[in-house]
């Protein structure tokens, strides 16, 4: 066996399995599950009736760049949604079964360690897939922690020259999770100079970019950053995907773009390891990517919910309003003068009120001293809005026992 499995810690949710084994919620209450960042609003008629229509699609081997329609789709809704000029869908576009099986592979691609143990820089607290990509591919996770005083930035001038240079890539989340930041044009720019000095290739998880609250002022993403900084795509890839976007995360469609050198080698890896999209779900994400109405009405949920439930908790959490995003990132207040931790916090809430919520610990790793998912839990309010309202009902009365 590889024996890099072994360095794998147990994903979050089944950490929160074992937390709450022979733990029974309380029945007097229906349970409401904000742990998981599961789109649970309805998949569109469209999107459904596309994939139906397209069903003769299964009797035919699909290719693993996928077809020229569709990378032609993406290409145009990058234009439209960045305001960028078009990438080219032959060489710079490659459709993926999911960001998260593409930020993963990613890493088997990119680095090299036949080199001095490569390192891989990730936010902390972080989505797990990063760790476990850099473990597999034989490097070693440095986590550069965000802290709440530092908006949740990531620090790179806090990172020493010897872990740079043998820094091989960095994962970027904008908007982030959990935190629901947006990365600014100025640290957009301190990254892609880091990599110009470095060399270093940057994977921009951009997996929740499209659930914002303002429509006006959509998050700023990496091409769209670079483009505006006057530089190419050097070095940079971004992952996007359909399943918060259009709700369909069951469906494992999204795409990677950016530096048409790298996209090459991802195409020569997914030849090899047979990633290649059904091809009625290219149709499907076609038809999902060519169309705004159903993602406008998608954000218009959400920020119906976080209007509505963010003043709810403001009394029995420390919170903001995210950047974008469905998460609501709220760190534990003292409760007659004793901190509850946020496993301790998580137990509770689901013996008593049967509510799940996910601990922030569970999210993060020990990093320069200190956990900083340590006493924070993460609510994703992807439920429906009576049920997140009647959530936040129960935390608060909780905190007030």
């Amino acid at each position: 066996m590889n024996p890099n499995l072994n360095l794998l810690q147990p994903y979050p949710f089944q950490r929160l399995r074992d937390l709450f084994k022979g733990t029974t919620p309380n029945v007097n209450y229906s349970a409401i599950n904000l742990s998981i960042g599961e789109p649970k609003h309805a998949t569109p008629h469209l999107i459904k009736d596309a994939l139906v229509n397209n069903l003769s699609g299964l009797a035919s081997y699909p290719t693993t760049i996928g077809s020229i329609e569709l990378r032609t789709a993406i290409s145009n809704w990058i234009s439209r949604r960045y305001g960028i000029p078009a990438l080219n869908p032959d060489t710079s576009i490659l459709p993926v079964t999911g960001s998260r099986e593409a930020l993963f592979a990613f890493a088997q691609v990119v680095i090299n360690n036949s080199k001095t143990k490569p390192i891989v820089i990730s936010p902390n607290p972080f989505y797990q897939i990063y760790e476990g990509a850099a473990f597999l591919a034989g490097a070693e996770p440095y986590f550069l922690n965000t802290l709440p005083e530092n908006q949740h930035a990531m620090d790179f001038e806090s990172v020493p020259v010897d872990i740079l240079n043998r820094t091989q890539l960095v994962y970027i989340c904008s908007p982030g999770n959990p935190s629901g930041k947006v990365m600014s044009l100025n640290q957009w720019k301190t990254i892609f100079e880091l990599s110009d000095k470095y060399g270093f290739i940057i994977a921009a998880d951009e997996c929740y970019s499209e659930i914002y609250f303002d429509e006006a002022t959509p998050p700023l993403g990496a091409l769209q950053a670079a483009h505006k900084l006057g530089r190419d795509y050097n070095n940079l890839i971004i992952f996007s995907s359909l399943s918060k976007r259009s709700n369909v995360p069951g469906m494992r469609s999204g795409f990677v773009a950016g530096d048409v050198r790298i996209i090459e080698k991802f195409a020569l890896y997914r030849t090899y390891h047979g990633c290649a999209m059904n091809p009625a779900v290219q149709a499907a994400s076609m038809t999902a990517w060519n169309d705004e109405a159903h993602v406008i009405e998608n954000r218009r949920l959400y920020a119906e919910k976080f209007k509505t439930v963010t003043p709810l908790l403001k009394g029995a959490l420390a919170l903001e309003m995210p950047d974008a995003a469905f998460y609501l990132w709220a760190k534990i207040n003292q409760a007659n003068g004793r901190q509850l931790s946020d496993t301790e916090f998580a137990l509770r809430l689901y013996r008593d009120f049967n509510v799940t919520v996910l601990p922030g610990s569970y999210l993060a790793r020990e990093a320069h001293g200190i956990n900083p998912g340590k006493n924070f839990v993460r609510l994703a309010l992807v439920a429906k809005l009576d049920e997140c309202v009647e959530a936040a009902n129960r935390i608060q009365k909780m905190c007030d026992l």
